[in-house]
């Protein structure tokens, strides 16, 4: 049986680390695990190890301010040498919590680099590998800050800025890659117990945790496309 493929950014933690291990458990998926932490991505390998013998996951140390000096040639220094990417879960994020007139610039871009312009770019690099067999289904991880119409709080205004930017490019792409049998999805999450939800809402315990919300983002990755493209979906039981 054909392995098939599966990048996930943002996975040496929290959602990310979760969804890794949900795949793991599968099967037959060969998964490549972007983070800049390199000890999370130990402790990954470590516990995905002997969940499925048929899984393979490359841990891979990346960080989008890097890769956005020089996306060029990213597909080929992966291990392994990946040919056709299954799906691309977009799930790496930044989140820092200040009044807006007390963001500096640099904490501005740092934002819309991991949370916007990185994912796109990444998504832009990895094109050529997408529906070469079978089709592609990209999962933007966003948030219900980002999500039009919701509530917003003080402090996250950069950040529900770059997560309702991650969503409105959800829905170009899912037009203009269509006919490539590439599909397009957004995810908008609500409260989520992960260490950026606490620096968001300090001392609020959400209703989900980590592993829950990974079991459905997983299953929507294999399967959502096939009923759904370039939809910004909310998936909360409470904001925050």
């Amino acid at each position: 049986m054909p392995k098939t493929t599966v990048i996930i950014t943002g996975a040496s933690r929290g959602i990310g680390f979760e969804i890794a291990k949900c795949f793991a458990r599968l099967g037959h998926f060969t998964l490549y695990a972007l983070s800049r932490n390199k000890n999370g991505l130990g402790r990954l390998a470590s516990e995905c190890a002997g969940l499925n013998k048929t899984s393979k996951l490359f841990p891979v140390l990346f960080d989008f301010e890097s890769f956005l000096k020089e996306p060029a040639g990213f597909m080929k220094s992966l291990p392994g040498k990946p040919r056709n990417i299954s799906v691309l879960i977009n799930n790496a994020g930044c989140l820092i919590n200040k009044p807006f007139d007390q963001v500096k610039i640099e904490e501005a871009v740092q934002m819309l680099r991991v949370n916007f312009l990185g994912p796109a770019m990444l998504i832009k690099e990895m094109l050529p590998y997408m529906g070469r067999v079978g089709s592609t289904h990209i999962v933007n991880i966003g948030s219900m800050g980002g999500f039009q119409g919701s509530s917003k709080y003080p402090g996250l205004s950069y950040y529900s800025a770059s997560k309702a930017a991650l969503a409105n490019i959800t829905e170009c792409l899912s037009m203009e890659l269509k006919d490539r049998r590439v599909f397009c999805n957004c995810l908008a999450l609500g409260a989520v117990q992960t260490e950026m939800f606490m620096k968001a809402f300090p001392g609020y315990k959400a209703p989900v945790k980590p592993k829950e919300i990974a079991g459905f983002i997983c299953d929507f990755a294999l399967n959502g496309h096939k009923f759904m493209n370039g939809k910004i979906i909310p998936v909360a039981l409470s904001n925050p």
